[in-house]
């Protein structure tokens, strides 16, 4: 299996610096490593070029966020399988080996992500994909090892290869036959949650995305866009009510009604907690989401809506202790 490692900058000079290093040690000489450039105005790109030449560059013209930015690279890119890894990521020794032989094992499994721990606490996991992600009846995402700001020690527990129902966009693997099927990442998302919603597409037309704990890699969170900023809550916010609208099996009308007073309670305590630009980022969330509920209606009509999408009612009961477990 051809295998490439696609790596998405943006002005990310000092990342690149940090990280890409140890891309280039621990990933065998047989993969490609691609760097694919959103417009860089910083010295990211003359610093590869001058001192790591063995590593491809893909320019892009401008900064087309994630979402759009891979779409557009991914097409230049000659693999059968490849790695989407952020810029701020640390891999390890022989990271790609386990992957691919599960991907050479298992002919419907589409997308695979390794273990992800913190980068700057090594034996807990990483708050962005931690052991595996899953998403409650509301569209709120969590994972194996973290959900909301419950962070697990990794001791272990999550040392297996299973079935999960989104990997972390700051690494996963993906077959490209796959993800050219299901027309790759939704432009329209920019960043957050579009690899959630790239993942419940894959598995709605009858494909697995899978978590390998012998693959592990330490990221940084939130070197892109940091957790304070408040277009990360418009973001998450916004794409949840994309996602939800587009893929979810269930009638949606009373789904966003719920969600909608759901939301509301996060936003004053947002209000009480992060301030009023957060508060004022999920009302704007709302806002371009209706700008936008006639598209995604007839996006969810041509869409195979085929799986559950939850196995714990809402994390929200769930902290309540109210545990409501359904089958995916």
């Amino acid at each position: 299996m051809k295998t490439a490692v696609a790596i998405l900058n943006w002005n990310g000079f000092n990342l690149l610096n940090k990280f890409l290093p140890s891309v280039i040690k621990n990933t065998p000489a047989k993969v490609d490593i691609y760097i694919i450039d959103n417009g860089s105005t910083d010295k990211s790109i003359d610093f590869i070029s001058t001192y790591f030449p063995s590593v491809k560059i893909i320019n892009l013209d401008n900064n087309y966020g994630y979402a759009k930015g891979y779409n557009l690279g991914i097409k230049k890119i000659d693999a059968d399988i490849i790695c989407l890894l952020n810029n701020d990521v640390e891999v390890t020794a022989n990271w790609t080996d386990p992957i691919i032989e599960l991907f050479k094992s298992e002919k419907d499994t589409a997308i695979i992500q390794p273990k992800l721990l913190d980068y700057n606490n090594r034996k807990m996991f990483d708050y962005a994909g931690a052991a595996g992600g899953f998403l409650d009846k509301f569209g709120y995402p969590y994972c194996r090892g973290r959900i909301y700001n419950n962070i697990e020690v990794d001791d272990g527990q999550y040392d297996d290869i299973s079935k999960i129902f989104w990997a972390c966009g700051a690494c996963f693997f993906i077959r490209k036959e796959i993800f050219e099927l299901v027309g790759g990442f939704d432009d329209n998302y920019w960043a957050h949650m579009e690899e959630i919603d790239l993942c419940w597409r894959t598995q709605n037309l009858g494909f697995q995305v899978k978590y390998h704990y012998k693959s592990i890699v330490y990221h940084l969170n939130a070197g892109t866009l940091n957790v304070n900023d408040s277009n990360k809550t418009y973001y998450n916010f916004r794409n949840q009510l994309y996602t939800l609208t587009k893929n979810c099996k269930e009638n949606l009308f009373l789904l966003l009604l719920f969600k909608f007073f759901i939301d509301l309670l996060i936003s004053i305590f947002f209000l009480l907690t992060k301030g009023i630009k957060h508060t004022l980022a999920i009302y704007r969330a709302y806002i371009s989401f209706y700008r936008k509920l006639q598209q995604l209606t007839i996006l969810r009509k041509n869409l195979n809506r085929e799986i559950v999408h939850y196995n714990i009612y809402s994390i929200i009961f769930y902290f309540l202790g109210l545990k409501r477990l359904k089958k995916v």
